[in-house]
């Protein structure tokens, strides 16, 4: 993969992700009125797209890490699979959505990191 299609791939996996998260809302998970997980997801995303750096794809690659390991910290994993659970079945596809996408994001990230 080259490592501008690296780039690209990252950028809109994060904005993929970001559309996971507003599927969640719009399904009534409960958020913060303004969810820091935009930031997490959309700052990497325009520090990759914008940013010329070296070091631009280790961001995105941090931030995918945090957020996966962030999904069982929380005990949020469960709404994967338990549509019972706050959103039902539209909370559970958009989060689905989301950690897909950033998974893509964190290991497209890290191709671009290395082949730099």
């Amino acid at each position: 993969m080259d490592n501008r299609v690296a780039a690209k791939v990252t950028v809109s996996a994060l904005l993929v992700a970001t559309a996971g998260v507003i599927a969640q809302i719009v399904a009534g998970v409960d958020f913060p009125p303004v969810p820091p997980v935009f930031f997490i997801q959309l700052v990497p995303a325009a520090f990759v797209y914008f940013g010329r750096w070296r070091w631009t794809p280790a961001l995105a690659v941090v931030a995918g890490l945090f957020l996966t390991a962030g999904l069982f910290a929380s005990g949020e994993v469960a709404r994967l699979v338990d549509t019972g659970l706050p959103g039902g079945v539209g909370g559970s596809i958009g989060l689905w959505v989301q950690m897909v996408a950033v998974v893509v994001a964190t290991v497209s990230a890290g191709v671009a990191l290395v082949r730099r």
